[in-house]
């Protein structure tokens, strides 16, 4: 234990400090041009995203057998209201030639002009093959196409939709995800800190620190994506950038205080930080353990895109770790008082946590912890009610967009004018000898139409049909259920579903099957890292309640925003388990901070004492860390991206929940009121408080 705790005074040293910085200096300069390249190596492909065990995952593999799965097939819809023209149908059959010589379209495989039997809109189908780029590579192909559909259109409007249109639309909302999201996660800590801070130079340290962890997290992302098969996409990479720059600023944050307030009770500010490290160090520590954990706990999700994004978030958040207990250190006593400018800590002069504001909370919640915390308790079950509301089950292809993207105004024309699955075919395999009577089954489902002739393609029966309803939707979902079960009766048949509503249907599946597997895991790791930490029982049950009411209530808010004020229409299936992932790791988070504090205070003052002086000298920096997390999340905003932007909203309210309400008054009032039975079994549970304890509780509440 002394050698790890000499370990942990490294960053301290009045020599030690100089070979932190040369350490990170050569980190940055190797990690930098690696960093860069983290963007080509993510994998956006449909094969990526999915359930390797799910049924249309199984058919989309033997689909590509013969059709690269990085085919995806763009409908052209064209449509004039008052009645296609001659020209419009000459011109329509023009572009499908020329659409032949656009880089990337299978050539010989293009379907239509199909005509609408009402003469107002024209449809035509064009397989697009994307290579290994996936969606960011759907752009330039649905400009190409775009371009011959809108030349010499004479008022005849045309749209891009299908699975290519959505690709392109999807790429351009998540373009400018690395750039947009890292300067306003950026911009929130800036101004966050300078407030917390109110110092101009100090808020720079934290910067650099977490700019310097993100830069060497994506290094290590990169190496571990081209070298180790580490998956990495878009939506992972993003949502790395906020949480580096989160949780890092509020490690960044607690040990800052810290120091601030060793260095009034130290003159030498090497032995100030020393006894920061000492002090909050097993905090932060275990704190970024916890989140660290829970992110891994996503690696058990059958999801691809779930299970990949666990190790490349874990990573970033140790990174983050590592660089605000060495980095953050060295520069802080580099710099010395100075950068506390105009604030200087001195020596020997009094904390101003002592009188601040929390200590006054502090003291009104000590005149009736029990009344605080029921009443308290009972508004947020009053707002995790909205729960009920909370509609999870998937979002369409036009509600992931916030606004009305090309792909999803022309589904709404071939949605009026051609059979709802128009572009997106059931597809189905089977035993060859079974194919007839897999045909027959087929145009039996109600749901299904243009049922094709089975095809014998690489020794297995090939089917398609289409849809009667939009391919997005609940009715078309069913239809794929109906679809199943008829084909899974045939004897002997093998057959299997797949096509873009089944695997939009497998992914909701295994997105509630991962919520109901990982959930759990993440109680379990949190409780046994609070128990080892606390050394009780009773205040991690306390704490792990409280995280679970507070995610509650902060879903039953979100609800009721999404459903009356933003009218989202729905959330994505993994929205709850996101959400609980990273409320509850940081709400952990938030419970270490205060409670090992408390333990602290209360083996010199007495269980109450020692909440009261917890709170005070806490409060404030937790609620400035969950300021900074909760703007950096809210940044998931800026996207137009319904998915991104629930997450955000949801997060950034319930860790506002968290550490102003739940943290610092629900917790503060149970430790008041249960008083050391909070420790039970550990010896502070056993330990008598003492009269004088009481008598200074009763004065204080009183003067207060």
């Amino acid at each position: 234990m002394a050698g790890l705790r000499r370990l942990g005074n490294i960053p301290a040293g009045r020599r030690a400090k100089w070979l932190v910085l040369v350490f990170w200096l050569i980190v940055v300069a190797v990690a930098g041009p690696l960093s860069g390249k983290l963007t080509g190596a993510e994998q956006n492909n449909t094969s990526s995203w999915l359930p390797p065990k799910a049924e249309s995952t199984q058919v989309l593999n033997l689909q590509s057998r013969f059709i690269s799965p990085n085919v995806y097939p763009a409908v052209v819809v064209y449509d004039r209201p008052s009645g296609l023209t001659a020209a419009d149908k000459a011109k329509a059959v023009a572009d499908a030639r020329k659409f032949g010589d656009v880089a990337g379209v299978v050539r010989g495989q293009i379907t239509g002009p199909i005509f609408s039997q009402d003469g107002t809109a024209i449809e035509t189908i064009v397989p697009v093959n994307l290579g290994s780029g996936g969606w960011s590579a759907a752009g330039p192909a649905a400009d190409s196409l775009r371009a011959i559909a809108q030349s010499g259109a004479d008022g005849l409007t045309s749209h891009i939709t299908g699975s290519l249109g959505y690709a392109a639309d999807s790429g351009s909302a998540f373009k400018g995800i690395d750039g947009t999201l890292l300067y306003s996660a950026l911009a929130v800590v800036i101004v966050i800190l300078l407030l917390t801070y109110r110092s101009p130079v100090l808020w720079l340290l934290p910067v650099i620190s977490a700019g310097v962890a993100l830069v060497t997290a994506e290094a290590v992302i990169y190496l571990l994506a081209a070298h180790a098969g580490l998956t990495v996409n878009a939506q992972s990479a993003g949502i790395l950038d906020v949480l580096v720059f989160g949780a890092g600023t509020d490690y960044a944050l607690l040990l800052t205080a810290r120091y601030r307030e060793e260095l009034r009770r130290h003159s030498d500010r090497h032995e100030a930080m020393a006894v920061a490290l000492r002090r909050a160090g097993p905090a932060i520590i275990a704190s970024g353990g916890t989140v660290i954990l829970s992110l891994l706990t996503l690696s058990f999700a059958e999801l691809n895109s779930t299970k990949s994004m666990g190790p490349v978030l874990g990573i970033g958040v140790a990174v983050a770790l590592l660089a605000m207990t060495t980095l953050l250190p060295a520069l802080l006593v580099t710099t010395g008082r100075w950068v506390f400018w105009p604030v200087k800590p001195q020596y020997g002069s009094v904390e101003p946590t002592t009188r601040g504001m929390w200590a006054r909370i502090g003291r009104n919640i000590a005149v009736r912890p029990r009344a605080v915390w029921v009443i308290t308790a009972l508004v947020l079950g009053a707002m995790a009610a909205g729960v009920a509301g909370l509609q999870a089950h998937g979002l369409t292809n036009a509600q992931s967009f916030r606004g009305t993207p090309d792909s999803v105004a022309g589904q709404t024309v071939l949605d009026q004018h051609f059979p709802g699955g128009s572009g997106a075919p059931v597809v189905v395999f089977g035993n060859p000898a079974s194919g007839q009577r897999i045909a027959t089954t087929l145009r039996s489902v109600s749901g299904l139409t243009d049922v094709t002739q089975p095809v014998t393609i690489d020794g297995h029966a090939y089917l398609q049909a289409t849809l009667t309803s939009a391919p997005d939707s609940q009715a078309a979902y069913a239809t794929i259920d109906r679809t199943r079960a008829a084909v899974h009766a045939i004897p002997g048949a093998g057959a299997l579903v797949g096509g873009t509503t089944a695997i939009n249907l497998d992914v909701q599946r295994a997105a509630a099957h991962d919520r109901n597997l990982i959930i759990p895991i993440i109680l379990v790791v949190a409780f046994v890292i609070l128990a080892l930490l606390l050394r009780a029982l009773v205040a991690p049950v306390m704490l792990i309640a409280t995280v679970v009411l507070s995610f509650a209530a902060a879903l039953g808010v979100s609800a009721l925003f999404f459903n009356n004020v933003f009218n989202f229409g729905g959330a994505d299936t993994s929205f709850p388990l996101f959400v609980f992932v990273f409320l509850v790791a940081l709400g952990i988070d938030y419970n270490i901070f205060l409670m090992t504090r408390v333990r602290e205070e209360a083996q010199r003052q007495g269980p109450r004492c020692g909440a009261l002086t917890g709170l005070s000298a806490t409060g404030g920096v937790i609620t400035s860390a969950g300021l900074v997390l909760a703007g950096t999340f809210a940044v998931l905003g800026t996207l137009p991206v319904t998915f991104l932007t629930e997450i955000g909203f949801a997060v950034a309210f319930g860790v506002l929940l968290d550490t102003i309400v739940v943290r610092s008054v629900l917790v503060s009032a149970l430790n008041l009121d249960l008083g050391r039975w909070v420790w039970w079994p550990s010896r502070l549970a056993r330990y008598p408080a003492p009269e004088a304890e009481l008598l200074r509780g009763e004065a204080t509440v009183r003067s207060g």
